[in-house]
């Protein structure tokens, strides 16, 4: 049992230091003009124009081309005159640098990057649906001797980034309100994504790890050994899924087809496997004014847990 742990621990690391190898999205990042960029099609006929289509850390580069690309490629096939190139970046901080310099076009980012977008010239068209998926779990060994809060006294917390919503301040703030001072009482370990917040729970590098439902269910089903040694012992309320932006110098009849293209995936066969890879059952309309609730729980956390604007 101890050698099996350890050769699918193996495995996993592999899997998960992949994405740096291959891709290096940040180490050779440029700034992205201001402008759309031109392109020319495969066939080399007609002119595109490019733009950049960035999606925060969900999953590690790797798994997020997989996840995403077939998305925005179906977007350039069906848009006339418009190319979409998917950005991800190895870490929330990369993302978040990218994002508020105005380096996409459109984004994918969570709640809290969302309304900070609003600073930098973006609009919120739309959001990922499911709220009730948009929530904290945390995850512990099932040998870890851990039932109630207090047992992490003293203990290693794992979680992918300061700045994650659900899987970072939601857990946290559910932390301090069950008697557990965060700053205080536990040592908190940002360990740069959400499969690497489980692998340290499962490695035992930490006592409990945070992530979000996705995430959690996506390395689930191509690793289910995790699921006997790991299991979910706490959730948060949930709170307001990802938003959908756009950069203020879109011309809004790319994003009024974008917006059409997204929010019908669920209605089409090759639509609802691309969300279904997502753990998403569809994609819906919001505006800036939707993600009033997620500023609100902003503002108490940065008041009462740590601060985060």
């Amino acid at each position: 049992m101890l050698i099996n742990r350890y050769k699918l621990a193996l495995r996993i690391i592999i899997y998960l230091m992949l994405p740096f190898a291959l891709l290096g999205c940040d180490s050779r990042e440029q700034a992205v003009s201001e402008t759309p960029q031109f392109s020319d099609k495969a066939s080399g006929v007609d002119a595109q124009v490019e733009y950049i289509f960035s999606v925060h850390p969900l999953h590690n580069p790797t798994r997020l081309h997989t996840i995403f690309s077939p998305v925005f490629d179906y977007l350039s096939e069906n848009i006339e005159g418009a190319m979409f190139k998917l950005e991800a970046s190895r870490n929330y901080a990369a993302y978040d640098k990218k994002l508020y310099a105005r380096q996409h076009h459109f984004s994918l980012p969570n709640p809290f990057q969302t309304i900070n977008s609003l600073k930098h010239g973006y609009r919120v068209f739309g959001k990922m649906g499911d709220d009730d998926n948009f929530r904290g779990i945390i995850l512990v060994r099932k040998d870890s001797g851990i039932n109630k809060v207090s047992d992490l006294k003293g203990k290693v917390i794992s979680y992918p980034a300061p700045t994650a919503l659900a899987a970072t301040m939601m857990p946290q703030y559910y932390l301090n309100s069950n008697g557990i001072d965060v700053m205080k009482d536990v040592e908190n370990r940002y360990v740069g994504s959400q499969e690497s917040s489980i692998m340290n729970v499962f490695l035992g590098n930490s006592a409990a790890g945070a992530t979000w439902p996705p995430p959690w269910q996506a390395l689930v089903k191509e690793r289910p050994e995790l699921a006997e040694q790991i299991e979910v012992i706490w959730q948060t309320k949930p709170l307001l899924n990802n938003g959908l932006v756009v950069r203020d110098d879109v011309p809004d009849e790319i994003v009024a087809q974008v917006s059409t293209l997204l929010f019908e995936l669920h209605t089409h066969k090759k639509g609802k496997q691309w969300l279904d890879k997502m753990e998403l059952s569809k994609f819906e309309t919001a505006t800036n004014n939707s993600y009033q609730p997620v500023r609100d729980f902003i503002d108490v956390f940065d008041r009462e847990i740590r601060p985060i604007k």
